[in-house]
């Protein structure tokens, strides 16, 4: 099967002159306005009760009857997630600058066929990392080891479609592709990139840090109406010969969309 190597990043520039971006892929946007805020992505509605998180600072509240939340300080870069039942997750990788500001989410109403594989965060490697590495101060659990797999139903209705692996959002991927890009201040080594595996078979690479990354699943893999199995393997640092040395990243949001 060809190797697909993912590339996406999502990188978001805010300056006085510019005041808004937009997170592409359909799941979720982003603007600057007067109050931190949840809306329908569709319709612009409020949503009330939607679970706001930062985990690096175990924070967590709610949204109220106006969509509205509040959003302590941010230090460096970090993951905020928002969780609503109904809707598909959706996380943000945010920084200083950006939570600064204050923000207007769009969550997208969730399909009948899309599949949750995981709402918490997850830290895959063996915690052992330079503070040079990317988003490394945002590390907050411990590894749960170099791999993550997870089995799930998907329906035969979904062979009729396209369908998605979506990554809410990844970091500490210390590729020579995320070291150029500057997204660490790695000088001296670098790492294989993540792999991602469906039913046993290598589908993508995952070479930067970034959110909404997709990945399509092949139809002709997707086994309709029983188990299927996602693995994510984290990569290793190629300039460690001694011994295994493998790149730690958290990873927020699997889930499985299709269109």
């Amino acid at each position: 099967m060809k190797k697909v190597i993912i590339i996406l990043s999502i990188m978001m520039i805010l300056t006085p002159q510019n005041l808004a971006a937009t997170v592409s892929g359909g799941i979720s946007k982003m603007d600057i306005n007067k109050s931190g805020m949840v809306v329908d992505a569709k319709s612009n509605a409020p949503i009330g009760n939607a679970k706001v998180t930062v985990p690096k600072y175990n924070y967590s509240t709610y949204t109220d009857e106006n969509g509205e939340f509040a959003l302590g300080a941010i230090k460096g870069t970090t993951i905020m997630s928002v969780e609503k039942d109904g809707y598909r997750p959706f996380s943000l990788t945010v920084n200083e600058m950006l939570a600064s500001r204050p923000l207007v989410l769009g969550i997208q109403k969730s399909n009948i066929s899309d599949i949750i594989i995981e709402s918490s965060m997850m830290h895959l490697g063996d915690d052992n990392y330079s503070d040079a590495s990317a988003n490394a101060g945002n590390f907050k659990l411990r590894s749960s080891g170099p791999y993550y797999t997870k089995k799930f139903v998907m329906k035969s209705s979904t062979l009729g479609q396209k369908n998605y692996l979506v990554i809410g959002s990844i970091v500490g991927i210390d590729t020579a592709l995320a070291r150029s890009m500057g997204q660490n201040k790695i000088t001296t080594s670098y790492a294989s990139a993540p792999e991602v595996f469906f039913n046993g078979t290598k589908i993508a690479e995952i070479q930067l840090n970034g959110d909404n990354q997709k990945i399509q699943l092949p139809n002709n893999l997707i086994r309709a109406d029983q188990s299927n199995e996602i693995t994510i393997k984290t990569g290793r640092n190629m300039m460690q010969t001694a011994y295994i040395d493998y790149d730690d990243i958290e990873i927020a949001n699997l889930s499985i969309t299709s269109e």
